[in-house]
């Protein structure tokens, strides 16, 4: 009988890999079980093609971080996202600004 030693669930079992990484236990998660944590998560997951050199600094990047490349990306894209949006507002309120100076003018000359 081949009796198999059991090693304790410790937070350093888990980190060095001597619990959780026997592909004999793994198994891929029904897709369901993926569509619930998207779901909960809010994502969406959509297909972008980017240059090889890009994916790469990436990887490289999120290497030195300790992180996965795609949550980088994800990261660096939310902290894109605020800013970007401030300057579309700013500029339709430029534009706002212009069309009401233009409408006071034509008031003027009416």
């Amino acid at each position: 009988m081949n009796k198999q030693t059991k090693i304790a669930s410790t937070d350093e079992a888990w980190d060095s890999g001597e619990l959780g990484t026997n592909a004999e236990h793994a198994m891929v998660a029904p897709s369901e079980f993926e569509e619930a944590v998207d779901a909960s998560l809010g994502l969406k997951s959509i297909s972008i093609r980017l240059p090889v050199q890009l994916i790469e600094a990436y990887k490289l990047i999120a290497v030195h971080h300790g992180i996965g490349y795609q949550p980088l990306m994800r990261d660096i894209l939310q902290r894109f996202v605020p800013e970007g949006l401030k300057e579309v507002v700013q500029h339709h309120e430029n534009k706002a600004g212009e069309v009401d100076s233009q409408l006071e003018e034509w008031k003027k000359a009416a």
